[in-house]
């Protein structure tokens, strides 16, 4: 059985999601992968290189901003009730954990069809930028899946625990032996492919650069991966890099201008779009997320009004409100309202709902490099940083008023008495509330070793709590059942 319980046939399935429209590919031969000898199939190829599903449901249940509205309140979903609960959900369904590991491992399988073919057919410098690429999504792709499914680099340790197979050649057999290395492995052969493929990337490689790694992406993603890896100087670098002049106040988030202007059909149309500048990596993928957050189909565990009050004046550093959307279908079931569900008809009655969504921004790679100048000891950069982001989401920011410094942090955090820790901590807060509902607290989490408290609500208003702390098992998601067949072991339960 391969990794991904799917026999690949690189150009050859019925569908393959290629934002931002739908495409079929080659059908007539049983075996495509002979037919790569020409850049535009190439090109083609490489646009499948990134995972169709999304990790969005399950990490956002799981962590820290999801809390239990009370019995008889919004609907129960398995696929976020169960990850609410830190229990494995079963099987390959839209939206699971499953799903998201074969789709990271489709998109593997699809970059290492490109290099192959790059490596067997004289296609010439024209393809350098697709084999940057391929380099690329082969990198980001194994990065999730090390982030989601095994032991969390340790920075300074050994991690030998567990890695993920780290799949750089095209498979041949339907059931192929395969080994996890250590999470030490997996991330060195990341760091090869991310730094080889990154110098090839040229952006006018693309018609519509925002579903590809384009050199600003791949950038982005490189002050993600050092991040965890806790090569701070690289992560300023390569921050830096992400934004043309360093200029992150007018590419971020317009949250307290434009986007606070637009009404809500055009903020749920837009906030997604490949014209806003903050987006720098979209992915298109097969999911229904939309339908639980944008739609008015609520979940009960899910943003609720322990959630909404993160916007609110008094709870943040600044002290002042936040501009984001906090909209509410009746309380206490709240939206951000920032998915739009697509729905692409193969037929009258059938068809496939897809959500874009974007994998990275502007806004989360200017808090990447803030951490990192607050592990550098460098706080004034840090606190730079902190402020720029804080100034396109407070109304009529004033710097003279609303500025976070030290001092503000040291009375906002009583109890936190390193100034270091103090600026990390204000860091992680403020990116937990603006990436509320996309899956990203759940990065922040296990990279930083945060405990996660749900909250349970019984029939008669009971509320107790439960704690996922750091170490425990249930941190890691579950690789499928049938990965065994490969001789690649479970997490353990």
């Amino acid at each position: 059985m391969k990794l991904n319980k799917i026999l690949w046939t690189t150009l050859g399935v019925t569908l393959l999601f290629s934002m931002p429209s739908c495409k079929k590919f080659l059908e007539q031969s049983p075996d495509n992968r002979a037919e790569i000898n020409t850049v535009e199939k190439l090109s083609q190829l490489v646009s499948t290189a990134y995972p169709s599903r999304d990790y969005l449901t399950f990490t956002e249940a799981s962590s820290d901003n999801a809390e239990d509205k009370g019995v008889g309140v919004g609907s129960l979903f398995d696929v976020i009730d169960l990850p609410y609960n830190w229990q494995d959900r079963i099987g390959d369904g839209t939206n699971t954990a499953t799903a998201y590991w074969n789709a990271c491992y489709e998109a593997i399988a699809a970059a290492n069809q490109a290099l192959e073919s790059i490596e067997t057919n004289n296609l010439g410098s024209g393809a350098l930028p697709y084999k940057g690429e391929a380099l690329v999504c082969r990198a980001y792709a194994h990065f999730m899946l090390a982030t989601l499914f095994a032991t969390p680099y340790k920075i300074g340790g050994a991690n030998t625990a567990p890695g993920v197979p780290y799949v750089d050649k095209p498979e041949t057999k339907v059931i192929q032996p395969y080994s996890r290395g250590t999470v030490a492995s997996t991330y060195e052969r990341i760091r090869k492919d991310l730094e080889d493929g990154l110098p090839l990337l040229q952006a006018s490689a693309y018609k519509i650069p925002k579903y590809h790694f384009t050199p600003a992406a791949a950038h982005a993603f490189a002050s993600r991966f050092y991040l965890f890896t806790g090569e701070w100087q690289k992560v300023v670098d390569h921050a830096t890099l992400a934004v043309p002049g360093n200029d992150f106040v007018n590419n971020m988030r317009p949250i307290s201008t434009t986007l606070r202007l637009m009404t809500f059909p055009d903020f749920l149309t837009n906030f997604m779009s490949s014209g806003q500048k903050y987006n720098l990596l979209l992915l298109g993928t097969y999911s229904t997320y939309a339908r639980f957050i944008s739609t008015g189909t609520t979940p009960r565990h899910g943003y609720g009004s322990k959630m909404a009050k993160m916007f609110s004046a008094g709870q943040n550093v600044t002290g002042k409100a936040l501009a984001n959307n906090v909209l509410s279908y009746g309380v206490p079931n709240y939206t951000t309202y920032k998915f739009k569900e697509n729905f692409f008809n193969i037929s009258p009655d059938i068809g496939y709902p897809y959500l874009t969504f974007a994998g990275l921004t502007v806004d989360e790679t200017l808090m990447n490099r803030a951490e990192a100048y607050a592990e550098l000891g460098m706080n004034d950069l840090a606190l730079k940083d902190i402020n720029d982001f804080y100034s396109v989401r407070i109304v009529n920011y004033n710097p003279n008023n609303d500025a976070v410094t030290l001092a503000k942090i040291a009375n906002f955090y009583p109890a936190i008495t390193d100034v270091k820790q103090g600026l990390i901590r204000t860091i992680l807060d403020a990116k937990k509330a603006e990436f509320l509902q996309e899956g990203l607290r759940w990065f922040d989490i296990i990279r930083r070793d945060l405990t996660v408290v749900h909250n349970d609500l019984a029939a008669d208003g009971a509320e107790t709590f439960r704690e996922l702390k750091p170490g425990d098992p249930r941190r890691l998601f579950q690789l499928p059942v049938e990965v065994k067949t490969s001789g690649v072991e479970l997490n353990p339960r």
